[in-house]
């Protein structure tokens, strides 16, 4: 549990701190998709314990290299390859005094997918949690699952590029270009064949299996993981970019770009989908500001394609503050830095969800959390913006529940951003059309809505946002419509 249960120490068994096999059985009556970290195990996993003691079945299970030698005789790392997480991407092993490459923590040692025995045992962990009754998988750091074949380089790793970026060391990540690493094309094939795990389950049960993958790469390696004409991949690629790409500065333009260009390289008849928080990234209402909240749900939940929603986006939970005595995440921990370390930590994001006002907000009643509950929950809790009239937490109800009509479901989409400081988009099905708009700048603006075709007259509001002033079935006009600073609304064409 070093690194939050991402170092998988057993495929086949549940955490005992989170309870047994009975207790999974329950749980996913209510919540069927599992994460899995196909990449690496833990370095108390019994594969690594038996590949480090060079058992002859499972020694070949993680990538071993022999040391290199420097000048003074001293044993140094294979090459300079650098973990996500800080430092070198190698570690010693005296029993068998070799380096073992782990591109995340140390205590996650990679696994070697070029022995097809691993990637048969990982096809059979896949099955074996689909066969328990789950609905589907979420395969995180997909992209690293291969790494360059050292036979086309002798024998050997090579080392990676120099980015050239400025203000970075050794043992910074992005000090390497990562080529080497991640993204290599076996990676797709490997996604096909867990595929057709996936595929041959739901063949039998009739009942479907999805499939979703995550990895941090460009646009261009992001939509392979849909596969192609021949070879399946995963039914849904995790869609980043709006947690990536639209910053604080970011303008309807910018906004614009990014949802656009994902709709276009996404390959035809496959279903978009839409991200705008994750455990990995700061929130919303932390990363732009509180008042936009309502907006960016208003983006997930009704453009063309699949909502995901991280927990405490939907009553526009903010970041914790996380000191660095009580920080977990071994990313920040790498860092060395007791004071800076917070512009990497992970742990804010990761606070407990507010269920009220109660002790550790309503999560636990424990004497200490695992990290602790954020600032101000008190305040900004469930249990208030449920019984509360105008509350994020009743924008975001009522949002899901309008996302079921044809419109959403089934409709064409159209976007425009009006000026630097307005987005919109259109989406319409039949005669039921509606129009979503956003201002996401810090001032008044007014725009004109009659820019997109067949919008004229009279709209009525559907929903508002928080702080908006106008509620549902108020009227505006499509030609002259003022928007105040972070308003968003949805509206409908009157027919």
């Amino acid at each position: 549990m070093y690194d939050f249960g991402y170092d998988i120490s057993d495929y086949y068994t549940i955490q005992p701190e989170y309870g047994s096999l009975e207790d999974f059985e329950q749980l996913i009556s209510k919540a069927s998709v599992l994460n899995i970290v196909p990449n690496h195990t833990s370095n108390e996993s019994e594969w690594f314990l038996k590949s480090s003691s060079k058992d002859e079945y499972y020694s070949n299970w993680y990538i071993w290299e022999n040391a290199h030698i420097d000048d003074y005789g001293r044993k140094r790392p294979p090459n300079n390859w650098v973990s996500v997480f800080r430092k070198s991407a190698w570690s010693y092993m005296p029993s068998r005094d070799q380096y073992y490459l782990h591109q995340f923590s140390q205590s996650e040692p990679d696994l070697n997918y070029r022995n097809p025995v691993v990637a048969e045992e990982m096809k059979n962990v896949i099955k074996y949690w689909l066969e328990k009754g789950i609905a589907g998988m979420r395969f995180g750091s997909i992209n690293y699952l291969y790494e360059t074949d050292k036979d086309v380089f002798g024998g050997h790793f090579p080392d990676e590029p120099l980015t050239g970026k400025s203000g970075l060391g050794p043992e910074d990540y992005d000090y390497l270009d990562h080529i080497y690493t991640k993204d290599q094309e076996e990676t797709y094939d490997i996604v096909s064949q867990f595929r057709e795990v996936f595929d041959s389950i739901t063949l039998r049960d009739n009942f479907t299996r999805v499939m979703m993958t995550l990895a941090n790469t460009g646009i261009k390696n992001a939509v392979r993981y849909y596969g192609d004409s021949i070879h399946s991949g995963a039914h849904i690629p995790i869609n980043n970019a709006l947690i990536d790409e639209v910053t604080k500065e970011s303008d309807a333009r910018d906004i614009k770009y990014v949802i656009d260009r994902w709709l276009s390289y996404k390959p035809l008849g496959k279903h978009a989908n839409w991200v705008t928080g994750n455990h990995d990234k700061s929130r919303v209402a932390s990363r732009f500001r509180p008042e936009l909240v309502d907006a960016f749900n208003m983006l997930v939940l009704l453009l063309p394609g699949i909502a995901f929603t991280y927990m405490g986006e939907e009553i526009g939970m903010v970041n914790g503050f996380v000191p660095w005595v009580e920080t977990k995440d071994p990313l920040a921990c790498n860092t060395d830095d007791p004071v800076n370390f917070i512009d990497v930590s992970r742990d804010p994001v990761r606070t407990p969800f507010q269920w009220s006002n109660g002790k550790n907000g309503g999560f636990s009643t424990a004497d200490k959390t695992w990290l602790p509950v954020a600032d101000g929950y008190e305040s900004l809790n469930l249990a208030i913006q449920r019984s509360t009239v105008r509350s994020h937490y009743q924008v975001y109800r009522t949002l899901t529940n309008l996302r079921k009509r044809p419109a959403f479901r089934l409709g064409r989409y159209e976007s425009l951003a009006l000026n630097n400081e307005v987005f919109a988009f259109k989406r319409w099905y039949n005669d039921d059309t509606y129009v979503v708009v956003m201002n996401v700048g810090k001032s008044y603006q007014v725009v004109n809505l009659t820019a997109f075709d067949l919008i004229f007259g009279q709209l009525e509001v559907e929903v508002s946002s928080v702080l908006s002033s106008r509620t549902y079935s108020d009227n505006v006009l499509a030609n002259y419509l003022d928007l105040s600073a972070d308003e968003a609304l949805v509206l409908r064409m009157q027919v």
